[in-house]
């Protein structure tokens, strides 16, 4: 992609403000329920009905989830839909066994991982300026800044889920080594955690756990 100059640039930036500005006075704030669908009464999901998750909901997730602010728009996340049976036997084999049927039971388990070669990406995704200097031989800050970002892209993932209608249940109790030779073997790619998608049974629900008020966890400076 061509950085734009001159008036294309200032047309751009424009555009760009003109656009904030229409949907502030669109809307500026959620309503309580959307709020409630998206964080305070969402759930942690472990449990699935049998019903299947389209492919072009799962597009739609992804192109949402792109639109969330990555540091220089880097943009390192990357994502695994795993539905197939043969690819949840390969994800299987990474788990934890207490995991093991959460996973099989869920429509789609996302690995979320991140591209530790991301900067060779910059000269698009960042056409203004060539940052790849700042990544380029320097593999502990191009590793820092990919998981990172990579994370911050795998909160918007499941925010946008729920956006959309469906429930989400993160997992961490996996091995990283197996999936990342198990999907990622000769890549610059690596696993950070995954997340089921689907309807959820909400029947396996329990009470919501307890969360710090605002004075244990928050201070000023």
């Amino acid at each position: 992609m061509t950085a734009l100059t001159g008036e294309a640039l200032e047309k751009a930036r424009a555009q760009a403000q003109e656009d904030v500005r229409a949907l502030r006075a669109r809307q500026s704030t959620l309503d309580n329920d959307s709020i409630d669908v998206i964080l305070s009464d969402a759930r942690s999901h472990y449990a699935w009905q049998d019903k299947p998750v389209s492919t072009e909901l799962l597009h739609r997730l992804y192109e949402i989830t792109a639109l969330g602010p990555t540091s220089m728009n880097t943009c390192p996340a990357r994502f695994v839909f795993v539905t197939s049976d043969e690819g949840k036997q390969r994800l299987a084999k990474s788990l934890k066994e207490k995991n093991i049927d959460k996973m099989m039971a869920a429509p789609v388990t996302a690995i979320i991982a991140h591209d530790l070669e991301f900067w060779k990406e910059l000269p698009f995704l960042f056409p203004h300026e060539d940052r790849r200097p700042h990544f380029e031989g320097k593999p502990e800050h191009s590793e820092v800044t990919a998981f990172r970002n990579g994370t911050l892209q795998g909160a918007y993932f499941m925010i946008a889920a729920r956006a959309l209608g469906l429930d989400v249940g993160a997992m961490s109790g996996f091995s990283n080594q197996i999936v990342d030779e198990e999907f990622f073997a000769g890549t610059s790619l690596k696993s950070n955690f995954l997340c089921n998608l689907g309807y959820a049974d909400e029947s396996a629900l329990f009470q919501k756990l307890p969360r710090f008020p605002f004075d244990k966890a928050c201070s000023f400076a």
